[in-house]
């Protein structure tokens, strides 16, 4: 699963099946074995769980880059590579 963004010890992780029908757009979100499913457009948290402040963090992360999570998205679907994407400072 490429690795799109990675801050204050979270990952984020994008899946995608080419040529498959997969889930709505949604990203992962891995912190000290925990890891929570993101949907974008809106942001909001779909399956998993992260400790309150680490799930708020990669909410502003999402909100913040919901232009290049889509784009990622579609490029995943495409068969394509993604783009990494700015961390939260």
């Amino acid at each position: 699963m490429p690795e799109l963004s990675r801050f204050f010890g979270i990952v984020i992780r994008m899946f995608a099946e080419p040529g498959s029908p997969h889930h709505a757009a949604h990203f992962h979100a891995y912190y000290q074995g925990e890891v929570g499913i993101f949907s974008f457009g809106p942001v909001e948290l779909i399956g998993g769980s992260l400790p309150r402040k680490q799930r708020r963090l990669v909410e502003a992360w999402a909100e913040l880059h919901e232009t290049e999570l889509t784009a990622d998205w579609q490029r995943l679907q495409e068969g394509r590579s993604p783009i990494s994407i700015e961390p939260l400072k």
